[in-house]
Order: structure tokens, then C-alpha cells, then sequence
């Protein structure tokens, strides 16, 4: 008899005992039950043990026993395979999808579906959803490599394995597939009119790496914190939205402590008088808010929050939170932290917002209209900002971002941001497209 005829049914049967209750595979003996024997036991069980050690992942060699049987002077080899304690055992070349992974259903070996894969691997590998097996194996890491090279770190197979990104034997963990381009978590951004969702701006949402969409929600989330600026006699004073450092702690915050065993996405609500940051999954059981405030450290995902350790986006202890309040010190308002079973939301105040309305406030000597006031505030803005603005286009009729840039003496994004802000409040209108955007009294 030759194996290799029915090498890919051997195969199967052996996962599926591995992954089930154990059970006996006879190796010469026919479909109908006719002996056949074997010409070579020794052989065969070699063949056997490198067919194995070859196709199937984790190692299944430790759970198989063989024994050589005679019958009708034929000899039969009797493989028996123990319940594994690593399952679940697949192909290596199909991977844990059904179609690498088998059980046994009755008297035969049919592939598993993917609800009973994730059984297997949640008994395996416990609850911690990033120290799991990784269902999709064919993972790729450009934006975590260059994340390294840019802070001269290695990010080779020993890296990986002591960032528990791979396991002993090879395999991607669920912190792997966070880090990887197919990485099937999503944070999704909207920008609000107003202070509810009655009106969107705009909508996005990231996808990717874990530190992909953490760069590219952030320079989202900065392009919308706009800058005002304000005059002490001669000296010009500017004042972003929101503090740089609470934007920055409140989204690492979301990506760090988020629980990835839920599917929904994590959200980022700008509105304008605040940004609300929330992230799946409530405080870890006996860890109250005001521990946290207090700077007590419980992580969910300590591996993922090594990783942004090493690449020193985070600090080794629980500070985010200490420094979101911090950034907010001495201002009117400051951030608030609300919890649920399942959700985390952290909520940062428009600085400028609040103060435009403070001096709208003391303004109002009636009852005028909301509208009304915020008009006030708005001219105040202008007043205090860009007036220079309009004294350019009196005399020139246009105006571009970059005689903004001279006449202001501010950054080429500040300058922008005034252009943009002048746009939808409609005092200004655009012309153009590109680099031949000028700008108009409307």
C-alpha cells in the first residue's frame, strides 16, 4: 500500500480526532474493510510522523501512538490519536478557517465552522482576546514595521514573539492581527453642526493597523481643532479647541483599553462645543472610576499596551487620564468621564467655545435670540483675529493662504483654519481649486 494515494484523508482524520474526542486510524485497511496490509511498518510510521509534523499546526506528534497489527498474515499499522490540548489542530497550508480545521461529526471528519473554531481557541487560550490565536494567519505588518524603524527598534520573528505577537510555535495572536493591515476593527469619526447629531458635516472611518488608525485619527480629529487667537497689547496669544495633549491621551486611551472581543467600532463625535471619545467595554470588574482618576492601572490588553509602551506612545503606569485633567487646568470647564457595563466615553470641552459664549453672555443686555448671541461671538472673533483680513481684501479684492501666512505672522495650518472658518461662517468665498485658491469678500 502506498500512503501518499490517501495522504489528504489521513490528514483529516487525525485533526479531527485531535480536535474531538481522540480515536483509531487504521493504515491498511480498505474503504470496504479489506485488509490490505502494509509492506513496511517501519516505514510507514515514519512516513506517517513527517506527514504530520509537516501539515499539521500546533504540533500533533505528542498525541499519536502507534501500534502494528496482524491480520491474515498482513500487518496493519493502528495509529491512535489522543484529544489534543492545543486545539484546534488544522492544515497548515488552509490555516484556521473551516477549511483547514476539522471534527468529527458522527462516523466522519467534516470541517468545523468558524463558531466552533473560536471555541476551541477561547478553551485553548483563555478569555484574553489578544493573547488568542489569530483566525487569519496570512498577516502583514508595514505600518507596525516602519512605527519601529522610525524609533529604531527591531521588529523581527524574536521581537514578535517576545511582544506575544507570535506565539512559541509560529502562530499570530489576536494582538498580531490588531497590529497587522488586516486588522478588521474600525474607529469611525463624525463632525457634527452644532452640539447634537441633528446635522453631519462629515463622516469617516479608519480602518487598518491599530497604529494607522491611531495617526490618521488624529490628524482628523487636529485638523478640526481649530485655533483662536486673542491680543494682551502687543502680544498675540493663540488658543487651540482643544488642548493637544488631552486629544492625544483620550485617543490612545480608546485604542489601549478597548475590548476587541466586540465588533462594533470605536466612535470619536466632534461637536462644537466638545469631542466625545468612546471605546467597547466598561472599567474591568472591581476598578471603580475614581480609581482610575486616581491614577490606579488595571489594563485590558497589557501586550498591546506594551507594544505602545515600546514605541513610546504611552507611559508604564495608568497617567492618561491625569493628564487629560491636567491639560484642562484653571479653564471653566473641564473633561467629563462617563462608564457603563460596556462603554467608556471620555468628553473634552471646546475651550474657545465656551469662552466665545461666556463673552457673548456678558454682552447680552436682553433676552435677544441664541442666535444673536453666538453672532456676537463670533464678531468678536473677528475683531480680535482677522480683521486684518478684511483691511487686505478692501484694497486687493483677493487674498491667498499664504499672504494670510505673512500678514498674521501664523503657521500655514493657522492660516487655513481662519480661511476655512471665515468660509462657513460666510464672510469669505473660495475660488479655485488647489494651488490656485483665492479668496473673496462674499
Amino acid at each position: 500500500m502506498t500512503l501518499r494515494e490517501s495522504e489528504n484523508v489521513e490528514l483529516k482524520e487525525i485533526i479531527a480526532f485531535a480536535n474531538c474526542e481522540g480515536g483509531k486510524l487504521y493504515i491498511g485497511v480498505a474503504d470496504d474493510g479489506q485488509i490490505v496490509g502494509v509492506d513496511n511498518t517501519d516505514k510507514t510510521i515514519q512516513q506517517i510522523s513527517n506527514m504530520v509534523r509537516d501539515n499539521i499546526k500546533p504540533d500533533v506528534t505528542m498525541f499519536l501512538h502507534y501500534e502494528i497489527l496482524e491480520e491474515n498474515h498482513k500487518n496493519i499499522v493502528i495509529v491512535n490519536v489522543q484529544r489534543g490540548t492545543n486545539r484546534p489542530y488544522y492544515l497548515a497550508k488552509k490555516g484556521l478557517r473551516p477549511e483547514g480545521v476539522y471534527v468529527r461529526q458522527g462516523t466522519s471528519s467534516v470541517p468545523a465552522t468558524d463558531t466552533a473554531i473560536r471555541m476551541m481557541i477561547k478553551e485553548t487560550d483563555g478569555d484574553s482576546f489578544e493573547e488568542m490565536r489569530s483566525l487569519n494567519q496570512e498577516l502583514t505588518f508595514n505600518v507596525a514595521n516602519n512605527e519601529f524603524i522610525t524609533r529604531n527598534l527591531l521588529f523581527e520573528q524574536p521581537q514578535k514573539q517576545t511582544l506575544n505577537i507570535l506565539s512559541g510555535d509560529g502562530v499570530y495572536t489576536n494582538l498580531g492581527l490588531l497590529l497587522s493591515e488586516q486588522c478588521m476593527h474600525t474607529i469611525k469619526v463624525a463632525c457634527f453642526q452644532g452640539t447634537d447629531q441633528s446635522v453631519f458635516k462629515d463622516r469617516r472611518e479608519f480602518s487598518g493597523s491599530l497604529l494607522q488608525q491611531m495617526n490618521e485619527v488624529y490628524d482628523y480629529v487636529d485638523y478640526h481643532n481649530k485655533t483662536q487667537a486673542t491680543f494682551d497689547r502687543l502680544r498675540r496669544i493663540e488658543t487651540r479647541d482643544y488642548p493637544e495633549i488631552a486629544v492625544r491621551e483620550a485617543l490612545l486611551n480608546l485604542l489601549v483599553h478597548r475590548d476587541y472581543s466586540f465588533r462594533a467600532s470605536g466612535l470619536v463625535s466632534i461637536y462644537e462645543d466638545r469631542i466625545e471619545f468612546i471605546s467597547v467595554g466598561g472599567l474591568l470588574p472591581g476598578v471603580g472610576l475614581n480609581d482610575v482618576l486616581m491614577g490606579v492601572s488595571v489594563c485590558r490588553n497589557p501586550n498591546l499596551a506594551n507594544v505602545f509602551y515600546r514605541l513610546e506612545l504611552i507611559e508604564a503606569y495608568g497617567t492618561g487620564l491625569q493628564k487629560i485633567m491636567s491639560a484642562y487646568k484653571g479653564k471653566k470647564y473641564t473633561p467629563k468621564i462617563e462608564t457603563s457595563e460596556n462603554a467608556f466615553k471620555i468628553i473634552l470641552p471646546n475651550i474657545n467655545y465656551e469662552e466665545a459664549d461666556d463673552k457673548a453672555a456678558a454682552y447680552k443686555a436682553g433676552d435677544e435670540p441664541y442666535t444673536m448671541v453666538r453672532e456676537e461671538a463670533i464678531q468678536d472673533f473677528l475683531d480680535t483675529g482677522v480683521q486684518v483680513i478684511f483691511d487686505y481684501l478692501r484694497e486687493n479684492r483677493v487674498i491667498t493662504r499664504s499672504d494670510v501666512e505673512r500678514l498674521m505672522g501664523v503657521s500655514t495650518a493657522t492660516a487655513y483654519r481662519y480661511l476655512k472658518r471665515l468660509v462657513e461662517n460666510g464672510y469669505l468665498i473660495q475660488r479655485g481649486r488647489g494651488k490656485n485658491v483665492v479668496y473673496m469678500l462674499a
